[in-house]
């Protein structure tokens, strides 16, 4: 049974100091009239004007399997509290607990960004990732539609996309992804952690509910695209006996292909997460915690190449065969083929510079 949670709505209980910071704030509740909580006093998200000049970044990571990804969004008000991007904010001054969720910082040159960088003459085509660190379709992107036009620039030129998100969002965009599946240059896998809803709202509060994501699936695929479930993560003690009925959940909506990755914790995740679990799940949290130790070689995290992303011990291989066995036995296993990139024709860049060859 999980616990009440101060802060509702949010996933981070707690703001841990940020790494690069003499001063850190700390929550005082002095001001409070006598009969008031902090829960009446919501924390409302601000969206702020990201002025960066460049959208697409590279990564060389031998354990990642895109080299390129567009993020038109940093920090995400998903608000999943094991998110491993987290740590990222504290590079802008603010903190990977309560200021990675409310705090969005919003690239809105990204589609003009995207096609410059497309039309470089010495591009040479391989498909993009779209969530390397954020998720392109949370809660802001159904205001600025960032994603969604960064997706039409791809689909003008040809260019392959693979999209990992937890948002029923992507379906609004099934009339640009829809023409792009004809040519097999997407690919959507729709990330679900639990199939239980309550838990959902509190893990990650702010995405579409398992049901929603499996409804999206169906969707995706009855419309042609290529989609696939991402368990992710998964959490020792906590959703990894629900690996199967996710799976035969996913497979039953139409998913073709499956993918796990277990929990990471990563610095400024760490106390986030550990925050949660003793206020959501306090009667849990030392099994869990002793679970994710015997996958990470006694720690909480471990960040080596190889092993961060699955584990290592007798638990984590227990976690890798029961994965094996249900995507096996629903025929989640398949080798997918690569998207295609000879369809890519470079775009006109957004200043209207037409090429004289």
């Amino acid at each position: 049974m999980l616990n009440e949670l101060e802060r509702h709505g949010r996933g981070a209980q707690a703001d841990p100091p940020n790494r690069f910071e003499a001063v850190h704030a700390e929550r005082d509740w002095e001001h409070l009239a006598e009969g008031d909580s902090p829960d009446e006093r919501p924390v409302k998200t601000q969206f702020l004007v990201d002025h960066s000049r460049s959208i697409v970044s590279e990564n060389d990571s031998p354990d990642i399997p895109f080299r390129y990804s567009v993020n038109p969004y940093r920090g995400c008000e998903h608000g999943c509290v094991y998110c491993y991007a987290r740590p990222t904010h504290e590079y802008l001054g603010f903190n990977a607990g309560l200021d990675f969720e409310s705090r969005i910082l919003v690239k809105e040159r990204a589609p003009e960004l995207l096609r410059d960088w497309l039309a470089r003459d010495e591009y040479q085509p391989e498909w993009i990732a779209f969530s390397g660190v954020t998720d392109c379709y949370q809660p802001a992107e159904r205001r600025f539609e960032l994603t969604r036009r960064c997706l039409q620039v791809a689909a003008e030129c040809g260019q392959p996309i693979g999209i990992v998100t937890k948002n029923a969002l992507v379906a609004r965009d099934l009339d640009v992804l829809q023409p792009m599946a004809e040519r097999r240059t997407v690919r959507v896998l729709l990330s679900i952690t639990t199939l239980d809803a309550e838990l959902a709202r509190t893990l990650e509060p702010r995405t579409s509910s398992p049901e929603a994501r499996l409804r999206t699936i169906a969707e995706l695929s009855a419309a042609g695209v290529e989609v696939g479930v991402m368990i992710g993560p998964v959490i020792p003690g906590l959703n990894d006996s629900e690996i199967p009925a996710i799976l035969q959940a996913a497979k039953e909506a139409g998913a073709v292909m499956a993918a796990y990755v277990l929990l990471r914790l990563p610095l400024t995740v760490r106390p986030v997460f550990t925050d949660w679990l003793a206020k959501a799940l306090p009667s849990k949290k030392d099994k869990i915690e002793s679970l994710i130790r015997q996958c990470r070689g006694g720690e909480l995290n471990d960040s080596q190449f190889g092993r961060r992303r699955l584990g290592e011990g007798q638990i984590a291989e227990q976690i890798a065969q029961t994965f094996r066995v249900f995507a096996k036995k629903y025929d989640l296993d398949r080798k997918v083929p690569p998207l295609e990139t000879r369809f890519f024709k470079p775009p006109t860049p957004s200043s209207g510079q037409l090429r004289l060859f």
